[in-house]
């Protein structure tokens, strides 16, 4: 019966050394893609429906045509805002 340990391995009144916690690997920030400009036929279509969508919420009812297409106007335009000044970041 062998009464040497191997050196090999740890006991109990050896510490055992453990490793720092390794960090994640850090990535470089990836740049924007560049986003598509919107042409004028395409905001004018988007403001279209957004009308649409208007005038199906308040039933159709005629003499809202105007309100609806300028509210559609404004709210297309702040989201082409919001999305040229977000790529700017």
């Amino acid at each position: 019966m062998p009464t040497r340990r191997s050196p090999d391995f740890p006991t109990l009144s050896e510490p055992v050394a453990k490793a720092p916690p390794a960090a994640p690997p850090r990535k470089a920030p990836e740049p924007a893609a560049p986003r598509p400009k919107v042409t004028a036929e395409a905001r004018r279509r988007l403001i279209a429906e957004s009308a649409y969508l208007r005038a199906e919420r308040r039933g159709f009812v005629p003499g809202g045509e105007t309100d609806d297409w300028l509210a559609a106007e404004a709210e297309v335009d702040a989201l082409l805002r919001a999305t040229r000044e977000g790529a700017a970041q």
